[in-house]
């Protein structure tokens, strides 16, 4: 369930006892409504209501501030949303923003340490900045105690307070928006808020960042090609990170990796294999590897920026390899399987299973064999969770994390390494960490499910037979058929009907001729008229049904 506004920012800013967060930051409703008329006043110069090009919208969502800018970001990656040329304009957001100017740095850090002890814990301080974000800006430095080189992570100066005014308000508008929307929308903007709010929680505190850095370390440590940063706890607050300095080539520089003896293809398997690994063996999986994100350093994958990260269960993990594996085998009734178990929300009972099936045979037939340079993973996780809604069950958040990495990690390959075949990747790593008692305890685990699941079926369908058989017995039962399938059985099934009905009629005039049979005057070859008539319509009709049966062959009725 998300959180409420209230714990999140107190979770975030340590409100004191007694004073609530609107008041303490300013979150009044003027300071929404002054907000508000500055995000107007700015779209309306973009003339965005009548029109906008890629490069304006760019530009207004970077005057906006930093929460649009990580919208624009993650836009960046949703083709299914956008179309290309405003991907490709928007994923300009993930590179540098204007730096803030050092003596300004300097003072952020003043602030947080205070100068004496900044100066005691660095010796010096690079003014030119290694790179610039819109939520923060890192310097390489060193440490005046070991003499080692660092990077410092400097939050920029009242983000917090802004980011915290900008989702507040989406909240308040999405909470009035969803009254006009209809119950099938595609997408849920209150949870679209929420999870922006879960990631400017876990964005904008680097004690969080430096956790996650360590224990992304301890997940990898025996990854011989992944390089992870080393975090140095002790200098590090909620607005600074200080981590290890890598100087690493930029996979975005694909010129340089090759000039260095560097394999594009390589990289890239390497990349998608491990990311598998976050995703179904640890759980624990950088939820934004964009490629400003990704550096290469002495032959290993270095990833920078952990402060997004996501996180799946065991169930959720072993739920979402059924998926990945269901699509692989092109299997619609496994994917179903797969997608009832991995739902959160929704009449499980109340599924229209031949509907639900039809789209996941449309779905796989798309996307099942693609390569991924024709294939969009950001389409085929929106088709998929489309046909979730459109059944009435809801997918797990967790898999929203998975899909934006994912499809993030998608743009970072087809850009600047090369095009591979995802879900034959992704299974090629499930059948690969698989030892035959690991498989043994799956396949142990799915039949004790399987059992467990008829077990409770032949329960209910007991019941229900109890139930029917009162009803029956006080005449208070009626039964409504409806056939769900193609019209060939339904065309066999008439055909069959036709012909019992002319055999029930054959058989009546047979008999009807032998029982006028002893009617005299007028004859034919021996017979009454009458009875020598129903004889030949009689032995016209058995020869008909014995040629339909013949010519349409017995076995197809």
């Amino acid at each position: 369930m998300p959180t409420s506004g209230n714990n999140l920012f107190k979770r975030v800013f340590g409100t004191p006892s007694g004073v609530s967060p609107q008041k303490q930051f300013g979150l009044t409703r003027r300071s929404r409504l002054k907000r508000l008329r500055e995000l107007l006043s700015i779209v309306r110069r973009y003339h965005a209501f009548q029109g906008i090009t890629p490069i304006e919208l760019r530009s207004m969502l970077e005057e906006l501030g930093p929460s649009f800018i990580k919208i624009g970001q993650t836009l960046s990656t949703r083709s299914e949303i956008l179309p290309p040329a405003y991907c490709e304009e928007l994923s300009r957001l993930q590179m540098d923003v204007d730096p803030l100017p050092f003596d300004e740095v300097l003072a952020a850090l003043d602030t947080i340490y205070g100068k004496e002890r900044r100066e005691q814990v660095f010796s010096e301080i690079d003014p030119k900045p290694l790179g610039s974000a819109s939520l923060a800006q890192v310097h390489r430095a060193v440490l005046r105690e070991s003499g080692e080189a660092v990077a410092i992570k400097v939050q920029r100066p009242g983000v917090r307070i802004t980011m915290a005014q900008d989702i507040d308000m989406m909240r308040s508008l999405a909470k009035h928006a969803q009254r006009f929307m209809k119950d099938n929308q595609i997408v849920d903007l209150g949870d679209v808020v929420e999870e922006l709010w879960q990631t400017f929680l876990e964005e904008t505190d680097f004690i969080k960042e430096a956790e996650n850095l360590a224990e992304f370390a301890e997940f990898n440590k025996d990854v011989v090609f992944l390089h992870c940063l080393k975090p140095y706890l002790q200098y590090s607050t909620e607005e600074v990170l200080v981590m290890e300095y890598v100087d690493g080539i930029s996979i975005r520089d694909t010129h340089k990796l090759l000039a260095n003896g560097y394999d594009l293809a390589e990289i890239g398997e390497k990349l998608l294999d491990n990311y598998a690994t976050q995703v179904l063996d640890d759980g624990f999986f950088h939820a934004d590897p964009h490629p400003g994100n990704i550096v290469i350093k002495d032959g290993c994958i270095v990833y920078l920026d952990l402060g997004n990260m996501g996180r799946l269960t065991p169930d959720e993990r072993a739920n979402f390899s059924r998926v990945i594996v269901a699509v692989g085998h092109e299997s619609s009734a496994m994917l179903e399987d797969a997608l009832i178990g991995f739902s959160v929300g929704g009449d499980v009972n109340a599924i229209d299973h031949p509907r639900l099936l039809s789209i996941l045979d449309r779905i796989i037939d798309r996307y099942a064999s693609a390569e991924m340079g024709d294939i969009d993973i950001g389409a085929f996780l929106t088709d998929i969770t489309n046909a979730m809604r459109e059944c009435k069950l809801e997918l797990p958040s967790c898999l929203t994390a998975v899909a934006r990495g994912l499809v993030t990690l998608e743009g970072t390959l087809i850009n600047f390494v090369g095009s591979f075949n995802m879900v034959d990747v992704i299974n090629g790593h499930l059948s690969r960490e698989k030892t035959p008692i690991e498989e043994f305890r799956q396949l142990t685990r799915d039949l004790i499910i399987n059992l467990d699941r008829s077990a409770r079926g032949l329960a209910r369908a007991t019941e229900y037979v109890g139930d029917v058989t009162h009803m029956l017995s006080r005449g208070q039962l009626k039964v409504n058929m409806e056939m769900l399938s193609s019209q060939e059985p339904l065309g066999k099934l008439s055909r069959i009907i036709n012909r019992l009905t002319l055999g029930m009629i054959t058989a009546g005039t047979l008999v009807s001729a032998a029982l006028v049979s002893t009617i005299s005057e007028p004859t034919v070859a021996g017979l009454p008229v009458l009875s020598f008539t129903g004889y030949c319509v009689g032995i016209g009709l058995t020869l008909w049904i014995i040629i339909d049966i013949i010519r349409h062959g017995g076995n197809n009725a």
